[in-house]
């Protein structure tokens, strides 16, 4: 009866997140409903155990979504990120509209933009080249979505989104795990997806279909003026992923910055609650929160004109700080959810058959196969990472040491993991490039299907590749 329990509230969870429901309030229900069959209480269940992991959640995290929303909000209100679109779209031009957009994409997405502003940002100069190329406006979703959602996101190391920082909390690693694993992982995804989107230009092209005829978000681009040049635009993010290297410090450089690993001592002597046990499960986050204080300052300095032609600058950060609240709750309720579940004697089972999963010394598949499992039934590669750690990151832990296997390929493996069923068709991301790019999922799913594929492939090729050669 417990695990049917447990079944049955994934399957509700699933399905309401489907259907549109908000998880903030439907995770606290569907953990009681995983609960109910349990020799526990439903009340402490729900305040001592999902709130106070969700206010874990919360600590950690809040101030890099934040702090992210706001750099992403003054970015685009004041035509930076207009501009760096803008620039690589005109240089590459119209024959080369999927590559420019992909490039457009990912340029913003690893310099620290949400993934959902770039969405916004890049769709009316990527409409206008494929309109202009007369390459199928079907494409456009697909070829978003390789740019925004894929190696830029879960694979480069040093990107700044939110699917790349959780792990570090669990694992004591930085964004900049495993680079080798990350950098040749993304470039495969990259030239999978492209060739894939090449090719079916090219078919399409030779049964003689165009862009087509369309009435729905068909944009017109105007001419801006005042906007920021591109170059100078860059700079705020180019010091994003700069300064998050100096701080964050991946490979003990000497003239790199060092945290004092006593910094904590005097706190954990006054006996705080939810403190980290050591510097290494910090150090992440609180590189990329100066990061992205640098980041902000940088952005309001140089685009200060284009906010105050728009805007005041008061409303854009009330407005930035605002959107940050959905996002760090939702993920925050995914977190308390899988905390219940993973604390239930009936889990055990689970648990057990979980970590049975085993090809190679480690813990890499079974981290990857259930990373995807729960990914897939939230439709959130943030929701589903933050579940599957918190039910067995202590576990694949304490496995990985005792095969002698480095924190990093963790990191990197769950992210490229992710980054793999989150792309189902109830995912939020990709309901919201559908509607912005005016099309449906009949008429453009497919080809986000096919990349969902390869991206998926790609997490087990690197996991066979690192028992291979050990690289990182």
């Amino acid at each position: 009866m417990e695990l049917a329990a447990i079944v049955l509230s994934l399957f509700l969870l699933m399905y309401f997140a489907f259907r549109g429901y908000s998880i903030i309030l439907f995770g606290p229900v569907f953990a009681l409903v995983a609960a109910a069959a349990s020799p526990f209480h439903l009340m402490p269940v729900y305040s001592e155990l999902f709130m106070t992991k969700a206010a874990e959640f919360f600590k950690m995290y809040f101030s890099i979504i934040l702090l992210g929303a706001v750099f992403a909000k003054v970015m685009e209100d004041a035509g930076m990120a207009k501009s760096i679109a803008g620039a690589i779209v005109g240089k590459l031009g119209k024959d080369q509209a999927i590559l420019a957009t992909i490039l457009g994409c990912a340029a913003l997405t690893y310099g620290g933009l949400s993934v959902f502003v770039v969405v916004f940002v890049i769709y009316p100069f990527s409409a206008a080249l494929f309109r202009q190329a007369d390459i199928p406006k079907r494409l456009i979703p697909a070829t978003i979505w390789l740019g925004v959602f894929t190696f830029s996101m879960i694979a480069f190391p040093g990107s700044p989104q939110i699917q790349n920082i959780i792990p570090t909390t669990f694992f004591g690693t930085t964004t900049w795990a495993a680079p080798v694993t990350g950098i040749l992982s993304g470039l495969v995804i990259f030239g999978l997806g492209y060739g894939w989107l090449g090719y079916r230009h090219r078919t399409a092209a030779a049964r003689g279909e165009g862009y087509g005829n369309h009435v729905l978000h068909e944009p017109q681009l105007k001419e801006e003026h005042g906007l920021p040049h591109w170059s100078v635009s860059l700079i705020p993010l180019v010091a994003v992923v700069t300064v998050n290297l100096y701080f964050s410090n991946p490979f003990q450089w000497s003239w790199a910055y060092s945290w004092d690993a006593n910094s904590l001592i005097p706190f954990q002597a006054l006996k705080l609650s939810l403190l980290s046990p050591g510097i290494e499960k910090v150090r992440a986050l609180w590189a990329l929160n100066i990061a992205l204080v640098i980041g902000i300052i940088l952005a309001l300095w140089i685009g200060h004109r284009g906010l105050r032609k728009h805007s005041s600058i008061k409303t854009v950060l009330n407005a930035g700080t605002a959107s940050s609240l959905m996002a760090v709750l939702n993920t925050a309720s995914g977190y308390g959810y899988g905390s219940v579940v993973a604390n239930l004697p009936g889990f055990e089972v689970v648990k057990a058959a979980l970590m049975q999963i085993k090809i190679g010394t480690g813990p890499l598949i079974s981290e990857a196969i259930t990373a995807n499992i729960l990914v897939g039934v939230t439709g959130s590669a943030s929701g589903g990472m933050t579940i599957a750690l918190g039910m067995l990151g202590q576990e694949y832990m304490a496995w990985a040491q005792a095969v002698n296997m480095p924190p990093d390929i963790l990191h990197r493996i769950i992210c490229l993991a992710a980054g793999g069923l989150d792309s189902l068709p109830h995912n939020g991301g990709l309901i919201t490039v559908m509607v912005v790019c005016g099309l449906t999922h009949r008429q453009s799913y497919g080809d986000i299907f096919a990349i969902t594929v390869m991206k998926t492939i790609v997490a087990f090729l690197f996991i066979a590749f690192y028992d291979l050669t050990g690289w990182l």
